[in-house]
């Protein structure tokens, strides 16, 4: 999967959310709310061309004091809400 483009990270008021920008996204009326080890993931996925469940986990794993089944399921779960939110593809 990948992050769409126009989908930005800002911190507004301390908290981490995502901001639709551009034209292609002018209808999209939610604001998403990032938790720390979330935004943490965005910002490490936003410009790359793909990644996986798995990348997302090992990203956890090394940033975290987290195993890596907690990781992995962590990951698909938040991989899923993305897509749903229609911010991943």
């Amino acid at each position: 999967m990948k992050a769409k483009k126009g989908f930005n990270l800002r911190t507004v008021c301390g908290e981490n959310i995502i901001v639709a920008e551009g034209k292609e996204n002018i209808d999209f009326s939610n604001i998403i709310s990032m938790n720390e080890s979330s935004a943490y993931l965005w910002k490490n996925i936003q410009e790359k061309e793909s990644f996986t469940a798995e990348d997302l986990a090992k990203l956890l794993t090394e940033e975290y004091d987290v195993d890596e089944d907690t990781a992995l399921a962590d990951a698909e779960t938040l991989a899923a809400q993305w897509v749903q939110a229609g911010i991943c593809e």
